[in-house]
Protein backbone atom coordinates (compact mmCIF):
# COMPACT_ATOMS: atom_id res chain seq x y z
CA UNK A 1 0.00 0.00 0.00
CA UNK A 2 1.34 3.42 -1.03
CA UNK A 3 1.87 6.16 1.48
CA UNK A 4 -0.01 9.39 1.25
CA UNK A 5 1.17 12.76 2.59
CA UNK A 6 -1.48 12.44 5.27
CA UNK A 7 -0.05 9.05 6.35
CA UNK A 8 3.37 10.63 6.67
CA UNK A 9 1.96 13.62 8.53
CA UNK A 10 -0.05 11.51 10.99
CA UNK A 11 2.64 8.92 11.61
CA UNK A 12 3.39 8.58 15.34
CA UNK A 13 6.51 6.95 16.56
CA UNK A 14 6.85 5.32 19.99
CA UNK A 15 9.01 7.08 22.46
CA UNK A 16 12.07 5.41 23.72
CA UNK A 17 14.90 6.33 25.87
CA UNK A 18 17.67 7.84 23.90
CA UNK A 19 15.46 8.23 20.83
CA UNK A 20 15.33 11.04 18.32
CA UNK A 21 14.15 14.46 19.15
CA UNK A 22 10.39 14.51 18.69
CA UNK A 23 10.39 18.04 17.34
CA UNK A 24 13.05 17.29 14.75
CA UNK A 25 11.26 14.14 13.62
CA UNK A 26 7.89 16.00 13.40
CA UNK A 27 9.55 18.83 11.48
CA UNK A 28 11.19 16.34 9.13
CA UNK A 29 7.92 14.45 8.65
CA UNK A 30 6.03 17.70 7.96
CA UNK A 31 8.63 18.71 5.39
CA UNK A 32 8.62 15.18 3.93
CA UNK A 33 4.80 15.20 3.75
CA UNK A 34 4.82 18.55 1.93
CA UNK A 35 7.50 17.38 -0.50
CA UNK A 36 5.71 14.07 -1.01
CA UNK A 37 2.40 15.89 -1.61
CA UNK A 38 4.07 18.16 -4.16
CA UNK A 39 5.68 15.17 -5.87
CA UNK A 40 2.29 13.39 -5.99
CA UNK A 41 0.65 16.51 -7.42
CA UNK A 42 3.37 16.83 -10.06
CA UNK A 43 3.07 13.11 -10.80
CA UNK A 44 -0.72 13.48 -11.31
CA UNK A 45 -0.17 16.53 -13.53
CA UNK A 46 2.43 14.65 -15.54
CA UNK A 47 0.09 11.65 -15.87
CA UNK A 48 -2.66 14.00 -17.10
CA UNK A 49 -0.19 15.60 -19.47
CA UNK A 50 0.96 12.19 -20.73
CA UNK A 51 -2.69 11.19 -21.22
CA UNK A 52 -3.40 14.39 -23.16
CA UNK A 53 -0.28 13.92 -25.25
CA UNK A 54 -1.26 10.31 -25.97
CA UNK A 55 -4.67 11.56 -27.13
CA UNK A 56 -2.96 14.12 -29.37
CA UNK A 57 -0.66 11.43 -30.74
CA UNK A 58 -3.68 9.25 -31.52
CA UNK A 59 -5.34 12.25 -33.16
CA UNK A 60 -2.18 12.99 -35.18
CA UNK A 61 -1.88 9.33 -36.14
CA UNK A 62 -5.48 9.37 -37.39
CA UNK A 63 -4.74 12.62 -39.23
CA UNK A 64 -1.58 11.10 -40.69
CA UNK A 65 -3.50 8.03 -41.84
CA UNK A 66 -6.21 10.25 -43.35
CA UNK A 67 -3.59 12.37 -45.11
CA UNK A 68 -1.82 9.26 -46.37
CA UNK A 69 -5.12 7.96 -47.75
CA UNK A 70 -5.83 11.36 -49.29
CA UNK A 71 -2.39 11.39 -50.91
CA UNK A 72 -2.93 7.90 -52.28
CA UNK A 73 -6.35 8.91 -53.62
CA UNK A 74 -4.89 12.12 -55.08
CA UNK A 75 -2.11 10.14 -56.75
CA UNK A 76 -4.62 7.71 -58.20
CA UNK A 77 -6.80 10.59 -59.37
CA UNK A 78 -3.77 12.31 -60.90
CA UNK A 79 -2.82 9.11 -62.72
CA UNK A 80 -6.39 8.76 -63.96
CA UNK A 81 -6.49 12.40 -65.10
CA UNK A 82 -3.13 11.92 -66.81
CA UNK A 83 -4.34 8.74 -68.53
CA UNK A 84 -7.56 10.49 -69.62
CA UNK A 85 -5.57 13.46 -70.90
CA UNK A 86 -3.28 11.12 -72.84
CA UNK A 87 -6.28 9.30 -74.33
CA UNK A 88 -7.94 12.59 -75.24
CA UNK A 89 -4.70 13.90 -76.73
CA UNK A 90 -4.38 10.72 -78.79
CA UNK A 91 -7.98 11.12 -80.02
CA UNK A 92 -7.34 14.76 -80.91
CA UNK A 93 -4.12 13.80 -82.70
CA UNK A 94 -5.90 11.07 -84.67
CA UNK A 95 -8.72 13.45 -85.59
CA UNK A 96 -6.15 16.06 -86.64
CA UNK A 97 -4.35 13.42 -88.73
CA UNK A 98 -7.64 12.47 -90.38
CA UNK A 99 -8.50 16.11 -91.03
CA UNK A 100 -5.01 16.75 -92.41
CA UNK A 101 -5.32 13.70 -94.65
CA UNK A 102 -8.73 14.91 -95.85
CA UNK A 103 -7.31 18.38 -96.56
CA UNK A 104 -4.37 16.86 -98.44
CA UNK A 105 -6.68 14.64 -100.49
CA UNK A 106 -8.93 17.62 -101.23
CA UNK A 107 -5.90 19.69 -102.27
CA UNK A 108 -4.65 16.87 -104.49
CA UNK A 109 -8.09 16.56 -106.09
CA UNK A 110 -8.23 20.31 -106.68
CA UNK A 111 -4.70 20.36 -108.06
CA UNK A 112 -5.52 17.45 -110.35
CA UNK A 113 -8.70 19.19 -111.50
CA UNK A 114 -6.80 22.45 -112.07
CA UNK A 115 -4.11 20.62 -114.04
CA UNK A 116 -6.79 18.89 -116.10
CA UNK A 117 -8.51 22.24 -116.75
CA UNK A 118 -5.14 23.76 -117.60
CA UNK A 119 -4.37 20.98 -120.07
CA UNK A 120 -7.87 21.35 -121.56
CA UNK A 121 -7.40 25.12 -121.93
CA UNK A 122 -4.04 24.58 -123.62
CA UNK A 123 -5.66 22.12 -126.02
CA UNK A 124 -8.52 24.55 -126.68
CA UNK A 125 -6.01 27.35 -127.24
CA UNK A 126 -4.10 25.15 -129.71
CA UNK A 127 -7.33 24.23 -131.52
CA UNK A 128 -8.32 27.91 -131.61
CA UNK A 129 -4.86 28.82 -132.89
CA UNK A 130 -5.06 26.19 -135.66
CA UNK A 131 -8.57 27.28 -136.65
CA UNK A 132 -7.60 30.91 -136.56
CA UNK A 133 -4.50 30.14 -138.64
CA UNK A 134 -6.64 28.19 -141.10
CA UNK A 135 -9.11 31.07 -141.22
CA UNK A 136 -6.32 33.62 -141.76
CA UNK A 137 -4.67 31.42 -144.38
CA UNK A 138 -8.02 31.01 -146.13
CA UNK A 139 -8.52 34.76 -146.05
CA UNK A 140 -5.00 35.36 -147.37
CA UNK A 141 -5.61 32.82 -150.10
CA UNK A 142 -8.83 34.58 -150.96
CA UNK A 143 -7.04 37.90 -151.06
CA UNK A 144 -4.41 36.50 -153.32
CA UNK A 145 -7.03 35.28 -155.72
CA UNK A 146 -8.02 37.95 -158.09
CA UNK A 147 -11.54 36.63 -158.58
CA UNK A 148 -12.94 38.20 -155.56
CA UNK A 149 -12.51 41.65 -156.88
CA UNK A 150 -14.90 42.66 -159.67
CA UNK A 151 -13.39 44.20 -162.67
CA UNK A 152 -14.07 47.87 -162.70
CA UNK A 153 -13.38 50.54 -165.19
CA UNK A 154 -10.12 52.19 -164.91
CA UNK A 155 -11.57 55.66 -165.11
CA UNK A 156 -14.15 56.77 -162.72
CA UNK A 157 -17.55 57.30 -164.20
CA UNK A 158 -18.78 60.76 -164.81
CA UNK A 159 -20.32 61.94 -161.65
CA UNK A 160 -17.62 60.54 -159.42
CA UNK A 161 -18.11 57.77 -156.99
CA UNK A 162 -21.48 56.15 -156.62
CA UNK A 163 -23.70 57.25 -153.76
CA UNK A 164 -24.26 54.91 -150.86
CA UNK A 165 -26.80 52.22 -151.72
CA UNK A 166 -26.32 52.86 -155.41
CA UNK A 167 -24.75 50.14 -157.52
CA UNK A 168 -23.31 50.15 -160.96
CA UNK A 169 -23.81 47.59 -163.58
CA UNK A 170 -20.44 45.95 -163.37
CA UNK A 171 -20.25 46.02 -159.55
CA UNK A 172 -21.87 43.40 -157.43
CA UNK A 173 -23.71 44.71 -154.42
CA UNK A 174 -22.50 43.79 -150.94
CA UNK A 175 -25.57 41.73 -150.30
CA UNK A 176 -24.85 39.34 -153.19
Amino acid sequence: MALSPLDIHNKEFSLSFRGYSVEEVNEFLDRLAKDFEQILRENMELKDQVSQLNEKIKSYQKLEETMHNAIVIAQEAAEEVKANANREAELIRREADREAQRIIEDARYRASRILTEHDELIKQAQVFKMRFRSFIEAQLAALEMEDWMPKTEQTPPPGGRPKPGETRMNEPSLGE
